[in-house]
């Protein structure tokens, strides 16, 4: 076995020992199990011989044991900084250390002043508002999470405690980093550019789709999102990313070499960071749809197959919380894995031909589809609902999606040159907006099927996928 083939393996069962622990009520039985029946595997398909067989399953042990102790050693080391008086109702302060969420409510991730550390999540009404970077003070409860699942949910951007409507004062501002300061204030003139330039709920959704800001959407509308399946697009991750590399690249490959469209379409993902804050679960959302991108440079399945676990490996040394409690770096992951390895598969099943066609809606059918089959079982898993038209509405939309990106990226980076123009931008993006909310609103009259769907679910979910792969990888060779 080569050296690349033993950092898969190794990486694959580290980042299954993190996944394993996070659940921690894993038998020891069910590991040896799973590690047994892997590496037989593995050995009937000839990558390993007998004489390295009882070494191979050794390494993935070892591999799986490292990662459950990081899991424990990282979480425990975490915990050990801070110093919240949770259950108390008292006089506190701090600085709101992240982009403030503004809707209905406002939501302010706020880092605790002395003598106190730590970061809690802060409940308060829509006004007055606060910015990134205000020092305020506080005079409230601190409590524990409602849930532990909810706990858990705040832990993985190391928050530990939550406090809802406290008495606040601002104290002063402009205490944040003035890097992030400057990233926040871009954000938000870039959706006031929407804003002014489309209807309300297209401003929203715009907003949505491009930068994962979801603080405009009315009740009604979420509710119709749930109901055509539709929630995702606006779930910051990979995937979004991912479109709008697709339609960069299908944009700059009509005018430029293939290397030169590579490296355009890298530079607008770097600007979208930028644009929408530069936020870890951005960041992280901009690595993946990176690697969808190399993707199409390599075309070579076993080189995607060490990026993807690398990329997830740097993200897990960096955050082991993420591999189970973050839904974007799920979906974003799940998505790929649909793009790289079920995209070939579909095209092979329904005989399609090479030729992407125009506007690339061959390749954007198969991706969209692909993509769309593997978040079904996350989504299903995490909310309990299943879309009875959700496939239907995300084939509709999501081939018009990397197009509606796109112009609408375009449309509120130009705003911040010139208004007339970038209106003339928005009218284009505003006629498949109209599509796009017309299929949502017709798919969202049809309630959304409440199914109890657990891991074993989403395990034979993801079995039937990849024998389908397997079966169609077959039938070619």
């Amino acid at each position: 076995m080569r050296i690349h083939e033993i950092a898969f393996w190794f990486s694959s069962f580290f980042l299954f020992g993190v996944l394993l622990k996070s659940f921690d009520k894993i038998s020891l039985s069910v590991l040896v199990f799973f590690v047994l029946a892997v590496s037989f595997i593995i050995f009937l398909f000839g990558y390993i011989n007998k004489k390295r067989f009882l070494i191979f399953i050794s390494v993935l042990f070892l591999a799986v044991n490292l990662g459950g102790f990081y899991y424990y050693f990282w979480n425990s080391f975490q915990k050990s900084k801070i110093n919240i008086p949770i259950g108390e109702k008292i006089i506190f302060s701090g600085i709101i250390s992240e982009y403030p969420q503004k809707g209905d409510q406002q939501k302010l991730i706020i880092k605790l002043s002395e003598p106190f550390s730590g970061r809690i999540l802060i409940n308060l009404n829509r006004y007055p508002e606060f910015d990134y970077g205000d020092l305020i003070e506080f005079d409230g409860l601190i409590k524990k999470p409602k849930s532990e699942s909810y706990a858990k949910y705040l832990e993985k951007d190391s928050i530990f405690a939550v406090s809802d409507y406290p008495k606040s004062k601002l104290i002063s501002k402009n205490n944040g980093l003035f890097f992030k300061a400057a990233l926040f204030s871009l954000k938000e003139n870039f959706v006031g550019n929407i804003n002014k330039i489309l209807s309300y709920e297209k401003a929203a959704f715009l907003s949505g789709i491009t930068i994962g800001e979801r603080a405009q959407f009315s009740k009604e509308f979420k509710e119709a999102m749930n109901n055509s399946g539709t929630s995702h697009l606006v779930a910051l991750s990979g995937y979004n990313i991912t479109i709008l590399a697709t339609a960069a690249f299908a944009f700059f490959g009509y005018m430029f070499s293939r290397r030169a469209t590579f490296v355009f379409t890298l530079i607008l993902i770097i600007g979208f960071v930028f644009m929408a804050g530069a936020e870890p679960s951005i960041v992280r959302a901009a690595i993946m749809g990176s690697i969808a991108l190399l993707a199409e440079q390599i075309g070579r399945i076993k080189s995607m197959r060490n990026a993807i676990v690398l990329a997830a490996l740097f993200m897990v040394l960096i955050n082991p919380n993420v591999l189970r409690f973050d839904l974007g770096f799920q979906l974003s992951f799940a998505a790929l894995m649909g793009i790289v390895y079920l995209s070939p598969a579909i095209k092979k099943f329904l005989k399609m031909k090479d030729e992407e066609g125009i506007f690339g809606w061959r390749k954007n059918f198969l991706n969209t589809t692909a993509a769309q089959l593997t978040v079904i079982p996350i989504l299903v898993f995490n909310f309990g609902k299943l879309s009875v038209f959700g496939l239907i509405a995300n084939i509709l939309i999501l081939e018009f999606m990397p197009l509606t990106m796109f112009i609408g990226f375009l449309a509120g980076s130009v705003g911040f040159a010139s208004y007339h123009l970038s209106l003339v931008i928005g009218w284009f993006v505003n006629i498949l907006l109209s599509y796009e909310l017309w299929v949502i609103e017709f798919f969202g009259r049809f309630p959304a099927l409440s199914v109890k769907a657990g891991i074993i679910f989403v395990a034979i979910f993801y079995f039937v996928l990849l024998l389908f792969v397997l079966h169609q990888k077959k039938t070619k060779q």
